[in-house]
């Protein structure tokens, strides 16, 4: 076995009914509901401007600089699938700019993240196909391999199996497993409704606020 350098059938991905309910939820409901550890990272910023993305992974392993197979997932995408593509946090190259993006949106292709850099930046707000990634370069790739496709990858320690749910807007990216849809779905949908009636308490003004000198003097703050 080629290891390093394979292309692996993916065995598994998210159905629609859970993309269909995920998008509804701001990500940043879903990673509270995850502990707040499986973001994507800081860096991994929306390129294309605003709108929201959802939908399960066909991971992409590269060598830095090196857009070869991100060219081969692009061929094998089935439509509303997200390219996760682990470049190694390399922004010396960019891997996909306005070809690559035109045929991915001709293809289906749900969107993009890259933890790597593009080019023809303006380009993709126009485009407006979901893609976020950790930078912008004008300096092109390499197309010689090696890399893996349908493999784990891990960006900003975040790991990602193939058919994982990708969840994207305004604050970022995050992964839910695949095993975890149904139990982190309900949670985030509790959450979001939860934050509502929160959000109506503070525009009518009664909100309980008693929660925050509780909290003050339980850590042993000085109040006078």
């Amino acid at each position: 076995m080629a290891i390093g350098f394979r292309i692996l059938e993916r065995k598994r991905k998210t159905g629609p009914e859970y993309i269909e309910r995920f998008k509804g939820l701001p990500v940043a409901n879903v990673g509270d509901c995850m502990n707040r550890v499986f973001a994507g990272g800081a860096p991994l910023r929306p390129m294309h401007g605003n709108g929201g993305m959802a939908g399960p992974a066909l991971t992409v392993k590269t060598a830095s600089g090196d857009n070869l197979m991100i060219h081969k997932a692009i061929d094998l995408a089935e439509p509303g699938d997200i390219i996760v593509v682990d470049g190694n946090g390399d922004l010396t190259n960019a891997l996909i700019g306005e070809l690559m993006l035109t045929h991915a949106i001709k293809r289906g292709v749900g969107g993009f993240v890259i933890n790597g850099a593009v080019r023809d930046a303006d380009a993709f707000p126009r485009r407006g196909l979901p893609v976020y990634a950790a930078g912008v370069t004008h300096r092109g790739p390499y197309k010689n391999g090696p890399g893996e496709i349908n493999t784990p990858v891990a960006i900003a320690g975040m790991i990602i199996e193939p058919g994982d749910l990708l969840l994207g807007d305004c604050d970022g990216v995050l992964a839910v497993p695949y095993d975890h849809l149904d139990a982190v779905c309900k949670a985030s949908e509790a959450k979001k409704a939860a934050e509502e009636q929160q959000m109506a308490e503070f525009e009518a003004g009664t909100a309980d606020r008693s929660w925050v000198d509780t909290a003050l003097r339980a850590g042993g703050c000085e109040m006078q």
